[in-house]
Parts: structure tokens; C-alpha cells; sequence
């Protein structure tokens, strides 16, 4: 049964993640774009933890871990430059 779901969510993650690098490369505007990296690394996090899963490693759970921590700083920095138009003040 393990199995199984673990295909499934391997499945929708892969779509949700080719959706969003297709909103990164034609996104109408930049906050579109900044919005689609974001859901990008959430989702390659979903598929590290996946293939922690299926693994049975915990290698993978502190890679994603560390993904989560610089996409989020990534993601507070290009937000700042977008409204700020320099990162440090």
C-alpha cells in the first residue's frame, strides 16, 4: 500500500513541480515569478522527504531541511530587493 501511494505522490509532486518552473519561466510579472521559485523548492523539499520515504534515509529529511532554510532567505531577499531595490539598508 506504501508502495503504491509513494508512486502517486511521486506523480503529483512532479506535475505540481514542472507546473511551477513553467509559471517561473513565463510569469506575466516578476512577483509571479518570485511566487513560482517559492512553490518550486517547496516542492522539490515534498520530493526529498518522498525519497526519504521510500529510502528509508534520513539523509534526505536534512537536505530538505536545508533547502527549506536558504529558499526561505532567498525568498525574504528577493522580495526586499523587489520592494526596496537593494537588499542591505
Amino acid at each position: 500500500m506504501l508502495s503504491g501511494a509513494l508512486i502517486l505522490a511521486f506523480t503529483f509532486v512532479a506535475a505540481a513541480f514542472g507546473l511551477s518552473f513553467f509559471r517561473l519561466l513565463k510569469g506575466p510579472s516578476v512577483p509571479d515569478r518570485i511566487l513560482a521559485l517559492d512553490t518550486l523548492y517547496i516542492n522539490a523539499i515534498a520530493l526529498l522527504i518522498l525519497l526519504g520515504i521510500q529510502l528509508g534515509s534520513p539523509l534526505y529529511f536534512e537536505a530538505a531541511l536545508l533547502i527549506a532554510l536558504m529558499g526561505f532567505v532567498g525568498t525574504v531577499a528577493l522580495s526586499k530587493f523587489l520592494l526596496r531595490g537593494d537588499i542591505i539598508e
